[in-house]
């Protein structure tokens, strides 16, 4: 560090390589900067991207292979006003909405990558892709490759595996001081050229074995009325550097394939990511090697309004909190949204009486790429005998006191916290051989009474009043009543009436149970071909039930006509692992395994929304999907993925994508399970487990309204009327 701050201004090129985190060097560069113009850090081991300190010459940022970053912190290019080129292949960079925020806050950048063209080694556009007059241009601008070396007037200083190359801007030295006898590294020596088979042959990414990914994720589309694209394009260099894929003999787009892609990030596999971070980066020239042309931006523009929303609830400018507590005290509900009053006909708001609630959510969430993240930690840190963990495996909110929750067991135990303070309120523990606990549901007019059950099948009712809030405490009279078994057991949901309840399993059975006698009153046989993974009633009639089975049918019931046949039957594409009631009943909330969710109305099966959310190619990754914000959102996530996405129920638009990271370890956290907030807006609770070899299993409280960054926490959030309880 002394060295490079007595070169100073005179310092152009930092060469970077193999450079371990706990090396202090590397957090003080970050930490307090360099005058450097160049910066190439590639297969450094950064665990947080956070260059915190002032590189106001640096024009050209190389983090290639840089496999320990997985997300960009909130200020890491802050001060970096020169910055017009970066790249960062083979990262783990995955969350849109984090990624572009951060970047953002480069006034200057014009170069972007996450992927490389087959023969570009920097970040400029491809010249195999751009005419005569592109390819010209291009090289009057003059733009070095990230790795290749300056000429002889360059300087260069080996300190252990890092090299530094410093331009004497006032005399001509060749001499090369080695502190540590290492060689001068030079292009075309060995050590860079062989990376990128080093990293191709060791490096055991999966997505590396994908030959090629489309850049774009459909068609052009039919904009300003043009019938034919030709009619809009007619130079044929602007074609061939817009797509790499016009076929001037047929006169047609072929193929995204011909675009061959290395080392891509795990953010160009996401859908529309193209499209996505052109127009959200409106000052962006080139990106992945690929010239942004005007059509691209018409089509990002197009392409992002129609799948993602940039504010919730449809606005299309951000208001202050302070503007929306003013119109609510003229007693005004106009909107910054020109046809607010239409989008509120159509999405069935009216005029609600959640209208400002919902305004001043929208007013808040607009800086919340980065939500607050808060591990209940008296999951985490209450230890039984033998100084074991409590490790969850089910969890419910409470319906009418917004402070309870109750999560059950691996081990069978029963646990009630109070998950604003983090204090215990009830413990059992396991007991009758009760093994992992998967039912769990609240009496909505008993409060105080709770309903589990374990995958052995064992059925209790128990009363909180009587749970003794210390762990190793039994008190007999905690358990009111108990079930006769259901075997295998998966799932249990009271009725609206709190007189009937039912239970499902790894069978084709579903019992139905009396509360008051505490007997089984009967037992619906082969209502599927396949287990019957949740059974759920619906929130306002006692009598109408759903189950979701993994013979890839959902079924409406009805106990009025003893159910021999389903009111209506509605499939999916592969098994079903979740279905739900919206809080109002209108709709049928349908999760089958690998993200196909989608919304059904309730009356009669009819699909209202598919989510199209992007597989991930695993028959294994169950996903579960709840609403949020009453009947406005839902939450989506699967045990194979370490993100939670939440999407509009009425446009089925993406708000947003929360991924998902032990803060301890930087390692990733998998959805096991999820729940919205029944009395916060756009508030949740995942309960997630690590796949390291000691398995870490934790409740994560997310809140979108505020920052992780910052130093308020809008913990209350705004009420909503019981109508909305039970999601």
């Amino acid at each position: 560090m002394p060295l490079l701050q007595t070169i100073k201004l005179k310092l152009r090129v930092v060469d970077l390589h193999d450079v371990s985190p706990e090396e202090n060097f590397l957090q003080e560069l970050c930490h307090h900067g360099s005058a450097c113009h160049i910066l190439n850090m590639r297969c450094t081991h950064i665990q947080k991207l956070n260059m915190a300190g002032t590189f106001m010459q640096l024009h050209t940022l190389n983090l290639d292979f840089c496999t320990s970053i997985g997300s960009l912190e909130k200020d890491c290019f802050s001060c970096m006003p020169s910055l017009m080129r970066l790249s960062m292949c083979e990262t783990r960079v995955a969350n849109l909405w984090t990624t572009t925020a951060a970047l953002s806050k480069l006034p200057s950048l014009l170069e972007l990558r996450f992927q490389n063209c087959l023969c570009c080694k920097d970040t400029g556009p491809c010249p195999a892709s751009c005419g005569n007059k592109a390819r010209i241009a291009y090289e009057k601008l003059g733009s070095a490759p990230l790795n290749k070396c300056l000429s002889s007037e360059t300087s260069s200083i080996s300190v252990r595996d890092a090299t530094f190359q410093g331009f004497l801007a006032e005399e001509n030295c060749g001499d090369l001081l080695s502190l540590t006898g290492s060689t001068l590294i030079k292009e075309g020596s060995g050590k860079f050229d062989n990376l990128s088979h080093i990293s191709e042959v060791e490096m055991s990414s999966c997505l590396q074995r994908v030959g090629s990914i489309e850049i774009s994720s459909d068609v052009p589309p039919n904009l300003n009325g043009l019938s034919k694209l030709e009619k809009k394009i007619t130079d044929k260099e602007e074609i061939l550097a817009r797509t790499h894929m016009w076929d001037l003999k047929n006169g047609r787009l072929t193929s995204l394939k011909n675009y061959i892609s290395h080392y891509p990030s795990p953010i160009c596999f996401e859908k529309h990511y193209r499209e996505y971070m052109v127009a959200s980066l409106p000052r962006l020239e080139v990106l992945d090697n690929l010239s942004i042309t005007k059509m691209d931006r018409e089509m990002g523009r197009t392409i992002f309004s129609k799948y993602y929303e940039y504010l919730p609830y449809k606005r299309q400018n951000k208001q202050s909190v302070v503007t929306v507590l003013q119109k609510r005290e003229m007693g005004t509900t106009s909107s910054s949204c020109p046809n607010f009053s239409k989008f509120k006909q159509s999405c069935h708001y009216g005029k609600s009486q959640y209208h400002f609630s919902r305004s001043l959510a929208a007013a808040k969430l607009g800086s919340a790429a980065w939500p607050l993240l808060h591990p209940l930690h008296t999951i985490s840190h209450i230890y039984k005998e033998g100084s074991k963990k409590l490790r969850a495996r089910q969890f419910e909110y409470h319906p009418s006191d917004s402070c309870l929750m109750v999560f059950g067991t691996l081990d069978g135990e029963v646990v009630v916290i109070n998950h604003e303070s983090g204090k215990l309120v009830g413990y059992v523990p396991s007991a009758n051989n009760m093994n992992s606990v998967l039912g769990l549901c609240w009496l909505k007019k008993y409060p105080s009474k709770l309903l589990a059950g374990s995958d052995n099948g064992c059925l209790k009712l128990f009363d909180i009043n009587h749970i003794p809030p210390i762990i190793g405490g039994v008190n007999r009279s905690a358990c009111v009543a108990t079930f006769d078994d259901f075997d295998q057991l998966t799932s249990v949901h009271v009725n609206s009436e709190d007189d009937l309840f039912l239970a499902s399993g790894y069978s084709k059975d579903v019992a139905l149970y009396d509360i008051s006698s505490g007997k089984r009153i009967q037992l619906f046989t082969n209502m599927h071909r396949e287990p019957i993974n949740v059974v759920k009633f619906a929130h306002h009639s006692p009598f109408l039930f759903a189950t979701s089975s993994f013979d890839h049918d959902v079924k409406l019931w009805d106990l009025r006509q003893k159910p021999q046949w389903p009111c209506y039957t509605a499939s999916s594409s592969s098994g079903n692992v979740m279905v739900c009631f919206s809080p109002d009943d209108r709709y049928l909330l349908v999760s089958a395994v690998d993200n196909e969710v989608m919304q059904l109305l309730a009356v009669d099966g009819r699909l209202h929304m598919d989510f199209k959310i992007a597989s991930a190619g695993s028959v294994h990754n169950y996903t579960r999907s709840y609403y949020v914000n009453g009947s406005d959102y839902i939450i989506s996530g699967s045990c194979d993925e370490n993100v939670v996405r939440i999407c509009c129920t009425q446009t089925g638009r993406r708000l947003r994508d929360v991924y998902l990271e032990d803060v301890e370890s930087g390692n990733s956290l998998y959805v096991q399970s999820l729940r919205g907030d029944p009395f916060r807006l756009f508030h949740m609770s995942v309960l997630t487990a690590s796949k390291r070899p000691c398995s870490k299993w934790e409740i994560i409280k997310v809140n979108l309204l505020a920052s992780s960054h910052g130093t308020e926490e809008h913990s209350h959030g705004q009420n909503i009327r019981s109508t909305f309880l039970g999601g």
